[in-house]
């Protein structure tokens, strides 16, 4: 039975309805050692490139190791987000996303719909970004997404890890620029001067396990793609993530020791005129076990022009999307997503 899903970038289709998906062997799912991304082989890196490159038309989505993010310091923020999640309601609402007029806080339970068919979404959350004083130009010229974080109180050493895991993960993102840059057949610092001052948001995900029969139109996070170029994901042990590949066929992303998920977001897909195609993905947590996630959405400034890239233009295959900046077509994205902003 055919599905569709409704994202930023048109509808997708899927051609299995329900809860259930296939789980496939680890070598089906592109595994790219990325510590070439470290050294200076320039042979070695376009290979990287090349294998990404692939990944992302054949699959839409890859695994990561040898990434150079020390294990201890995930740890840390997993153990962190932990002391969160399990503080009182009351305490978390403190900084209910609501609070903060730049999109960061806490998102409870149901606050968020990624699935316009849905009827929210099972997860809690917690948004940080780059943290921009209040006096900022951008700040002070109303560009909303740009502004200083709001942090939890009585939390010792959490503001810390978070901080130097955000910037940790924006070191990986910035190679990962580089390997879709080469891919493209680019200059390799070619969006180096776009995130400069990105739209890089640092997300912490809890899943409450789900019980007895499940309701597709309430699940941990619906069906949905990501809105900024890329997403580099970290699980812990506890499978939810499914992928919908280009088959329109649910697969299970089970969690591999070690590696961050990266997928491919909408703004990519434009620049790319879908040769790289957006990721649509969907969560359910059936284990009987909390669930814990990172999600950092790596996004380039405010005022960067969508526009597709001429190199992804040819008469047959004509610019599919209208050019956007970047922060306009976030907010249009988060004025769908988020109850608080209806």
């Amino acid at each position: 039975m055919m599905g569709n899903v409704q994202t930023g970038n048109g509808i997708r289709h899927i051609l299995s309805s329900g809860t259930e998906a296939t789980q496939i062997p680890f070598e089906a799912i592109p595994i790219i050692d990325f510590a070439p991304m470290q050294g200076t082989d320039a042979i070695a890196r376009q290979r990287v490139a090349n294998d990404l490159c692939k990944a992302c038309i054949q699959v839409g989505f890859f695994y990561i190791k040898n990434h150079g993010i020390d294990q201890s310091l995930v740890e840390d923020v997993f153990s962190q987000s932990r002391h969160f999640f399990r503080r009182p309601f009351e305490e978390k609402m403190r900084i209910h996303i609501s609070k903060s007029s730049h999109h960061r806080g806490y998102v409870p339970l149901l606050e968020e719909n990624t699935d316009p068919t849905a009827r929210g979404d099972l997860h809690e959350a917690l948004d940080f970004a780059l943290d921009v004083p209040a006096d900022d130009p951008d700040v002070v010229a109303g560009k909303s997404l740009y502004g200083p974080n709001v942090w939890p109180e009585n939390l010792p050493g959490f503001q810390a890890a978070m901080d130097r895991y955000y910037w940790e993960l924006y070191e990986l993102g910035r190679k990962i620029f580089q390997a879709f840059a080469l891919a493209l057949e680019l200059p390799e610092d070619f969006f180096e001067a776009k995130i400069q001052k990105p739209l890089a948001q640092l997300r912490l995900l809890y899943y409450p396990p789900q019980e007895g029969p499940i309701d597709e139109k309430q699940i941990g996070i619906g069906a949905h793609s990501d809105y900024e170029c890329f997403t580099i994901l970290r699980q812990e042990d506890v499978p939810a993530l499914q992928v919908l590949n280009s088959e329109g066929k649910w697969i299970s992303a089970v969690p591999i020791p070690g590696t961050f998920i990266v997928n491919v977001g909408d703004q990519m897909a434009r620049w790319t005129n879908d040769l790289f195609s957006s990721t649509v993905h969907r969560a359910i947590n059936r284990s009987g076990q909390e669930r814990y996630a990172t999600a950092y959405f790596f996004g380039p400034h405010y005022d960067t022009l969508l526009e597709t890239l001429p190199n992804c233009v040819t008469p047959q295959n004509p610019p599919k999307y209208q050019p956007i900046t970047s922060g306009d077509y976030i907010l249009s994205r988060f004025n769908e997503t988020f109850s608080y902003r209806k």
